[in-house]
């Protein structure tokens, strides 16, 4: 995917701390006034890093998401949903996650990577259920309510939506 857009932002009230977020696919490192170029490149650098490896401890590989998915499913689906395959993918700009029941196939969007944990598993219990319930009606939404953070993570995906103003993505 190549290196992120990175925006340092300046400020003259913070004297000694550099933190970085994420913002999107965006980077945001914020630095104190103070620092000479030099300096903030080289924070830039460390903060840029250490904020990738902290997402990636919180990604899982397509394996992780397979076993994560079977884990999710014999908790909280009764172990019905069975995937037959569950990857990221990166041309899901619309959708947090979709399903194919046919061939039980599970993608979720990279764009859940770096997410919480919670929210990630959400997606994948709903994306799960479809392999029960193929449509969005009432017998799907009471298989997607077992999973205990449901409504915190639609909410969670709503805000992340609204604050990135990009729209609500379908769960799908």
């Amino acid at each position: 995917m190549g290196r992120p857009e990175v925006e340092v932002r300046r400020s003259s009230r913070r004297r000694r701390t550099v933190s970085a977020y994420r913002d999107g696919e965006r980077i945001v490192v914020l630095v104190p006034a103070s620092l000479s170029r030099a300096e903030e490149a080289d924070w830039v650098e460390r903060m840029v890093a250490r904020l990738e490896r902290s997402e990636q401890r919180r990604r899982p590989n397509d394996d992780e998401l397979v076993q994560r998915a079977r884990g999710l499913n014999d908790r909280y689906l009764g172990g019905i949903a069975v995937p037959g395959s569950v990857r990221w993918v990166d041309n899901q700009q619309s959708r947090w996650g979709s399903c194919t029941p046919g061939d039980r196939s599970i993608r979720l969007s990279v764009r859940l990577q770096g997410m919480p944990a919670w929210v990630i598993d959400y997606v994948l219990v709903h994306e799960l259920a479809h392999l029960i319930e193929p449509s969005h009606n009432e017998k799907f939404w009471s298989w997607v309510d077992r999973f205990p953070q449901a409504e915190r993570a639609k909410g969670y995906l709503l805000g992340w939506s609204a604050a990135t103003d990009v729209g609500p993505p379908e769960v799908d």
